[in-house]
């Protein structure tokens, strides 16, 4: 394959029988933490690799560090470019929407984790058996560890398959550990980098999955998921997580997020199944109406998170007209 520098005036040459992988790294403010996880890049059993950073408008020694790694792998390894610096969401979609990148396969990372050494190798195995052609996505557990790299635990095990309906009310999968295929690239890039939506990762599992493209949950953990005062979006573990989603959902956050993702799907409304405009159908009556039209219409759509509690906070949600 041909991969273009940003000026467009480079060509590199790569293995062409070996998949190569694009790691989009979003930074901003990030020296403390960035270096290890360069490092965690470096260390991959996959090593056909390009990362490209956009940085969304560091004051602190991110660049620097950038250019010491740039200089030391190469610059057809690190590409840096300029975020659009609106948040991390819009930066990421600014970067995977970025028409000079050509790869195979994509992958998001944050600048504070730590890979395991075959990640991208597991995700590669998983994602190469279902093709290219079909728009697919791998994402994983993750093990949880402290400013310190102290480790906390796990984040959730989801144990029903991900799929469309659940990926309209809930996100299983960490953007961080997200990698998906050309065709999946496709599909985000054709809803536009401007669209405004509370996280990539959600975003993607909502794209992917009203496509009826493939989404792989693999339950064992991929890197080191990094929980500081600095996190943007943390685990959702434990009781304090579940008690300020309660607190988010009752105030008509969730609502608004899904309206942005319900703005995302009508931009790809071609490339939904017929079952899943008839699932996108139904969820929209559950959303207006009376409580009893809303009530009905979530039953009627199939519409799940993951969990027993999860749903019954789901119809709820649809009862208060917070959904």
């Amino acid at each position: 394959m041909q991969v273009m520098s940003s000026a467009g005036t480079e060509t590199v040459l790569r293995d062409s029988g070996t998949p190569h992988v694009i790691v989009l790294l979003c930074a901003y403010n990030g020296e403390r933490y960035l270096a290890e996880q360069l490092d965690s890049i470096a260390a991959q059993t996959h090593q056909e690799w390009t990362v490209w950073v956009s940085d969304d408008g560091s004051t602190d020694g991110t660049h620097g560090i950038l250019e010491h790694y740039r200089q030391r792998w190469g610059a057809d390894r690190l590409r840096v470019v300029s975020g659009p610096g609106r948040g991390f969401a819009t930066n990421f979609l600014s970067l995977v929407c970025r028409t000079e990148i050509v790869g195979d396969y994509f992958s998001y990372s944050d600048q504070d984790d730590i890979w395991h050494p075959e990640k991208l190798q597991r995700a590669l195995e998983r994602l190469e058996t279902h093709g290219r052609v079909v728009p697919t996505l791998y994402c994983s557990r993750t093990q949880l560890i402290d400013e310190q790299g102290r480790k906390l635990g796990f984040s959730p095990l989801f144990t029903r398959a991900p799929g469309f309906r659940n990926a309209l009310v809930q996100n299983v999968g960490g953007g961080n550990t997200m990698v998906f295929n050309q065709a999946a690239r496709q599909l985000l890039v054709s809803a536009g980098p401007d669209l405004r939506v509370v996280a990539h990762d959600w975003w993607t599992y909502v794209a992917v999955s009203a496509a009826d493209g493939v989404v792989v949950y693999d339950p064992q953990p991929t890197l080191l998921y990094r929980q500081h005062g600095g996190n943007l979006i943390g685990s959702n573990l434990g009781w304090g997580a579940r008690l300020q989603r309660i607190r988010l959902l009752m105030h008509g956050q969730l609502r608004g997020w899904i309206d942005e993702n319900m703005a995302g799907i009508r931009r790809i409304s071609p490339r939904l199944s017929p079952a899943n405009r008839l699932t996108f159908d139904a969820f929209l009556a559950a959303r207006d109406g009376g409580p009893l039209r809303r009530m009905c219409g979530l039953k009627r759509s199939g519409v799940f998170r993951q969990t027993f509690m999860g749903n019954v906070g789901l119809f709820a949600a649809a009862f208060f007209k917070k959904l």
